[in-house]
């Protein structure tokens, strides 16, 4: 008795339920033209902007930490001892290598305003408009730069200027271009970027790796330079011979390290995959566009039926 009275109380709820579904089926089989154009029209428009925006290329390239200046400074390390009694001092071993902080200074502005920006056509990162395919060629945005005079003539207000500043071209590029990932189990590390041109791609991409090589090999290099003329200085003061065979042992171990900061290629970063000139874009992804486009399109006509019909 008890399970034919909860049978009895739960029917009508499925009853009534089933009934509102069957409702809401009719409702929307009956204005199924209303969805169709709705969801029709969103799909054209989906694929009128998927035509509109431009192919993006991607260049990538994988790297592999050098540590050549790390593994010098281990190297220096075992010479303390001698370093304390001449009165010189070597950095603690436990400093971070030059990879670890090439990876934040790629990030930075200062390494962008004073490394990237000098060596790269501004117009290519702040007025490109498309590349031409067939010709190689790139075309600027009029309304912002004007080629033929080779002038800016965008509009622009505070705190904005004329030609664009480091720090909005920056902006530009850490956003819309530049990409850096590092895998924590490898080391490995990844940079990308994106351009509507695969050879500015491409070129940019080895600029960057280029230039922080550059950076640091110069850093340590003039470090390694003053350490030189200092030691040489502390032979020439010095009688006693003690001292004269320590500083002669650091002096010896410093022009080793010119000689290996000189000599490497790859000071910081050394390739396992350099950056190429890409075939196929990476963006944009105009069947996925088109695939979004429909679903949306069929979501608002259904949610339109709905709300005309019971709001």
């Amino acid at each position: 008795f008890f399970m034919s009275e909860m049978q009895s109380n739960s029917n009508p709820n499925d009853f009534d339920n089933e009934i509102e579904l069957r409702e809401i089926f009719s409702l929307l089989w009956q204005k199924k033209w209303i969805i169709i154009s709705i969801t029709t029209f969103a799909a054209i428009t989906g694929v009128i902007v998927s035509l509109l925006l431009p192919n993006i290329y991607e260049s990538k390239a994988i790297l592999s930490p050098a540590d050549s200046g790390n593994s010098i400074s281990k190297s220096l390390q075992n010479y303390s001892g001698l370093a304390g009694l001449a009165g010189v001092s070597i950095p603690s071993g436990a400093d971070e290598s030059n990879s670890a902080k090439a990876i934040q200074k790629l990030n930075t502005l200062s390494f962008f305003e004073n490394n990237i920006l000098p060596n790269i056509f501004l117009p290519d990162l702040m007025a490109l408009e498309s590349w031409d395919r067939n010709t190689n060629t790139l075309n600027y945005d009029e309304s912002a730069y004007n080629i033929n005079t080779n002038t800016w003539v965008r509009d622009y207000s505070y705190p904005y200027k004329q030609i664009p500043s480091a720090q909005e071209s920056f902006k530009e590029f850490k956003e819309e271009h530049f990409g850096l990932s590092e895998d924590k189990k490898t080391g490995f590390i990844t940079i990308t970027i994106k351009h509507k041109s695969p050879f500015l791609a491409k070129k940019w991409a080895e600029l960057m790796i280029s230039e922080v090589n550059y950076f640091y090999r110069q850093k340590d290099k003039s470090e390694s330079e003053k350490a030189v003329r200092y030691l040489n200085e502390q032979i020439a003061m010095t009688n006693l011979s003690e001292v004269k065979a320590a500083v002669s042992k650091l002096l010896q171990e410093e022009t080793k390290k010119l000689a290996l900061i000189e000599a490497k290629q790859f000071y910081v970063f050394e390739y396992i995959d350099p950056p190429a000139v890409m075939e196929r874009k990476s963006e944009p992804q105009r069947a996925l566009i088109l695939l979004l486009s429909i679903l949306l399109g069929g979501m608002l006509s259904v949610i339109y039926v709905l709300v005309k019909k019971y709001f």
